[in-house]
């Protein structure tokens, strides 16, 4: 293979100053082996910890092959990710997580699958979820159902960001300038040919993951609407609960008109549930609307994806 070649690994993080020396040092055992040039880009995403420093002291030991971006604040994992490609300057540029729950020695199978066959990029999936909550991994099976049933996108069940990607692919990947971003997607849009590894799911080697299962709901549904407004969603949920208890409502009239003939279903009761669900109804599909105003509303305003406060 060319030594030549030169690969971008980008890395995301936020409060993982546990994980970030474990995660070098295990992918440079890696790395070492393969013929390729690497340069690693950490990308901290507002870290309140002491990532920031983990990251200047992998720099200050291997300034050739270690760089960093730090932001102003938490704009996010998937500011990050877009950070990272925008700075790497690779013939290939790979994704990865810092807690090894993406095994590292995929790396050299991704890179000789893009080199030998006619593949674009290289992705990779769990196929169980081993160390989950059965409540997530139904939750997590469901948001894919959805999605591939509401989009044309396809989107394939249980793929991580770790991937690795030509140069093509990744410049189709930045040429998508939209604000509200949903990364799997954006992979799924752009096209070109991608196989896909399987493995079966790794617990994180140090630390506590950020993603708990609300972050994970609200991030599935950015995915679906791509947006993310917290009083339009606060609409939607309203309207919601509203055609629920309205449901219910009736309901309960039903069933007491059926258990006691002699009650009359006219009255307070059927008043109320007939105003809840007509009024929930509307609510609900104006947060809908809204959410998707709201996208153009944060699309038009051209805000930075991120602001970088240091880079090496």
């Amino acid at each position: 293979m060319n030594k030549q070649d030169k690969i971008s690994i980008i890395v995301p993080c936020f409060n993982e100053e546990e994980s970030i020396p474990l995660f070098f040092s295990a992918v440079k055992k890696v790395t070492d082996e393969m013929d390729a040039k690497f340069e690693f880009w950490f990308v901290d995403d507002g870290s309140e910890d002491n990532s920031l420093s983990e990251m200047k002291e992998l720099y200050k030991k291997d300034p050739k092959e270690v760089h960093y971006l730090s932001f102003s604040r938490n704009f996010g994992k998937e500011a990050a990710l877009y950070a990272g490609l925008q700075a790497a300057s690779g013939d290939y540029v790979a994704v990865m997580d810092v807690d090894l729950q993406d095994p590292p020695d995929f790396l050299p199978r991704m890179y000789k699958i893009l080199k030998t066959e006619n593949y674009d990029a290289v992705g990779c999936r769990r196929i169980d979820r081993t160390g989950e909550s059965k409540f997530r991994s139904f939750l997590s099976d469901r948001f894919y159902d959805a999605i591939n049933k509401v989009s044309k996108t396809e989107i394939v069940s249980g793929a991580r960001d770790y991937r690795m990607m030509t140069r093509q692919m990744v410049n189709a990947v930045l040429s998508m300038k939209e604000y509200s971003r949903f990364s799997k997607g954006i992979f799924s849009w752009v096209g070109f040919k991608t196989k896909y590894l399987e493995y079966h799911n790794i617990e994180r080697v140090a630390g506590e993951s950020d993603w708990n299962t609300w972050k994970l709901f609200k991030y599935a549904m950015n995915g679906i609407a791509d947006f993310s407004q917290v009083p339009l969603s606060l609409a939607v949920w309203i309207g919601l609960v509203s055609f629920i208890l309205a449901m219910i409502g009736i309901l309960f009239v039903i069933i007491r008109r059926i258990v006691d003939p002699s009650s009359s279903v006219f009255g307070w009761a059927s008043l109320v549930s007939i105003i809840l669900l007509v009024g929930g109804l509307q609510l609900l599909c104006i947060g809908i609307i809204g959410r998707y105003i709201g996208k153009i509303y944060m699309q038009v305003k051209e805000r930075p994806i991120y602001i970088v406060k240091e880079k090496k």
